[in-house]
């Protein structure tokens, strides 16, 4: 017996060790009870597109409607009969003719009719990802947001840009803002067009639909069968609010294959913010810091510690979601009408895709209005390097005078030289003919601000607003307390 006699608590898996998604909303939207509820919705919508096309009585298909909730139904006892079957359908096909017949006998035989498990669970399938595809795509949006917020704010806000690990040349806080907003607007659209592209699945034991048009060749009369197969898929779109399919894909699973590339690009974008966050909040760095809450980020064993929690879930998602995509992209590789082993494989794999990357999503909205820049700590930072980080900016006004090559090994010379003798640059520049012969000591000192070389950075981030600002582009902020 499959209906519910006692309370379900949710199962083995509470979130223990996948903390990233634990109490978010794409939790519950991807829960097993409400993958049951998906494959139920299906079952009663194809009931009532079946009555809309006078295939299966009207009071049939109410009778259904009525019974399809998962309340009760018990899927522990569905997951058990599923290991003689090697799918959860045909024991929920039992169970809800069953719950059916208690109310009417008559309608119990309108159940399942002409369908085959994996036109439920394909179709339950897209119900569920289009559900949890919502919150992420909302959750993107409200990232996106708050990023271009911090664009705008910081177009202006010089910071060292780094290159494998090490200063590279002057950028702006602002245009790395702009850039993790340029991704997660990409991740966006990205979930959106997966989302539009989820269909039903109708095709019937292997995919013709024979099944489908047999029992319904009574009431078609003359009809062409072709004719009733289009309005019945058009129906069930209709009653699901899914896509219709060009054809049957029981075995062409480009809908699971869009849904996770779409997925696994999120979690990388998303990924790609949490990485960065993590170097910038390092204790040496620290121009950044992510939102303070009471007991967030505690370490169980030193007490001085706040870590730096929201960014290192969102990365633990985009370490993960690659490996499970991969896996269903791999299910491409299908054989046959209908597969052995490779749709099954897919369920898992999509579920926790779903969950983990829903995870990541919600994180990164705490994170994103919550992220503080430290303008200060980034200027300290600028100046580490005595003004190394123009030197390419040196290097490109001597090339006239001295040719590129020279120029850029004379810059070389002096940078190596500053960091043995642990002097500025301007002090081992000065020293230089070479140097001087083109260029005062004032000159040189304007030239090696690091803050007076972002070249067009204020400009990009504001380019890559959602809008026009609203102001203009707030100046470069100079100052004299970078070494030079």
């Amino acid at each position: 017996m499959t209906q519910r006699t006692t309370p379900f608590d949710g199962g083995p898996d509470a979130g223990l060790f996948s903390p990233v998604r634990a109490g978010t909303p794409v939790e519950e939207a991807v829960s097993e009870t409400a993958w049951l509820q998906a494959m139920l919705d299906a079952e009663a919508a194809l009931a009532r597109a079946q009555a809309t096309l006078g295939t299966v009585p009207g009071f049939a298909a109410r009778a259904i409607t009525r019974a399809a909730r998962a309340e009760r139904f018990d899927p522990r006892a569905l997951a058990l009969q599923a290991r003689e079957t090697a799918n959860p359908v045909v024991g929920l096909v039992r169970a809800l003719t069953e719950a059916v017949a208690a109310e009417d006998r008559q309608a119990a035989e309108y159940v399942h009719r002409g369908s085959t498990s994996q036109d439920v669970l394909d179709t339950g399938t897209m119900l569920v990802c289009r559900r949890a595809l919502d919150l992420i795509r909302a959750d993107l949006e409200r990232t996106a947001a708050a990023l271009a917020g911090l664009a705008d704010r910081h177009r202006g806000t010089v910071m060292a840009g780094r290159t494998l690990t090490l200063h590279a040349v002057p950028t702006t806080f602002g245009l790395k803002a702009a850039g993790w907003h340029r991704l997660v607007l990409d991740a966006a659209d990205r979930v959106g067009a997966a989302r539009r592209g989820l269909p039903v699945s109708l095709g019937g034991a292997a995919g013709t639909l024979a099944g489908y048009l047999e029992f319904a060749g009574p009431q078609t009369g003359t009809e062409d069968p072709g004719a009733y197969r289009e309005r019945l898929v058009a129906a069930f779109a209709d009653e699901t609010g899914l896509a219709r399919p060009g054809l049957p894909w029981h075995a062409l699973r480009t809908p699971v294959a869009d849904t996770a590339a779409a997925l696994a690009f999120t979690t990388g974008a998303l990924g790609k913010l949490a990485a960065d966050v993590q170097v910038l909040t390092r204790t040496e760095i620290a121009e950044v810091a992510e939102p303070a809450v009471a007991g967030r980020g505690s370490s169980s064993a030193m007490p001085h510690k706040r870590n730096p929690v929201l960014s290192t879930l969102i990365r633990s998602a985009a370490l993960q979601v690659p490996l499970l995509t991969a896996g269903l992209t791999q299910c491409l590789v299908t054989e046959d009408e209908r597969s052995a082993g490779v749709w099954h494989a897919e369920w898992l794999l999509l579920r926790e895709a779903l969950r983990l990357t829903g995870g990541a999503a919600r994180t990164a909205t705490e994170l994103a209005e919550g992220l503080t820049p430290d303008p200060g700590r980034m200027l300290h930072n600028l100046g580490l390097t005595g003004s190394q980080v123009v030197s390419e900016r040196l290097a490109a006004l001597l090339a006239p005078n001295l040719g590129r090559a020279r120029a850029k090994d004379l810059l070389t010379r002096a940078s190596l030289a500053a960091d043995r003798q642990q002097r500025p640059l301007l002090d081992v520049l000065r020293t230089l003919p070479e140097v001087t012969a083109h260029h005062t000591v004032a000159e040189l000192e304007q030239l090696l601000d690091p803050t007076a070389y972002v070249g067009d950075a204020p400009a990009l981030a504001a380019r890559a607003l959602p809008r026009p600002p609203s102001r203009k582009t707030p100046p470069v902020t100079h100052t004299t307390t970078c070494a030079v």
